[in-house]
């Protein structure tokens, strides 16, 4: 018997894979030049910027890939959450909804789209599929559960992070 992807099961590989794909290539970047990366960090207000660099770099793109296959779907993707909040208070908040500005539409966007993951699911065809398969029975958060734990953990992370390394520059 041949099962057919239905609508909803394209559309979770689909964004799971455009946002995992887009969190790999920005870390790729910034782990190529963790120097100008450090130097940038330092530029905007964080303290220890060589380790900012390091971290955003892993961050992005172990979020990335966990998306991409499905695993730990709520928690990679409030690591997106809390990325992209970082960068938000940062960088973008200053200049007004537009990117093209510097605005914060991008990593609005970027973040609507990791809680919708968390709270669609990551489908049939994930890693974290899998893993219910092994264990069946055991509870399962709902979709909103999972959405609120996303946001939650996402930007309470972005908050530490912020209180603790950050420093908005004179």
């Amino acid at each position: 018997m041949v099962r057919v992807m239905s609508g909803a099961e394209i559309a979770r590989v689909l964004l799971r894979t455009a946002v995992g794909a887009t969190m790999i290539a920005h870390g790729l970047k910034h782990a190529r030049s963790l120097e100008g990366t450090a130097r940038w960090f330092g530029s905007i207000g964080f303290r220890q910027p060589q380790l900012q660099a390091r971290a955003s770099a892993v961050v992005e793109v172990g979020s990335g890939a966990a998306l991409v296959v499905g695993a730990a779907t709520p928690l990679a993707a409030a690591a997106v959450v809390g990325t992209m909040a970082v960068a938000a208070r940062t960088v973008h908040a200053p200049n007004g909804f537009f990117i093209t500005d510097e605005g914060w539409e991008y990593v609005a966007t970027l973040s609507a789209a990791s809680v919708a993951i968390s709270a669609l699911g990551p489908g049939r065809f994930s890693l974290d599929r899998v893993a219910e398969d092994l264990a069946p029975g055991r509870p399962r958060p709902s979709a909103l559960q999972r959405a609120a734990l996303t946001a939650g953990l996402g930007m309470g992370a972005a908050a530490a992070q912020l209180a603790v390394f950050w420093r908005k520059p004179a």
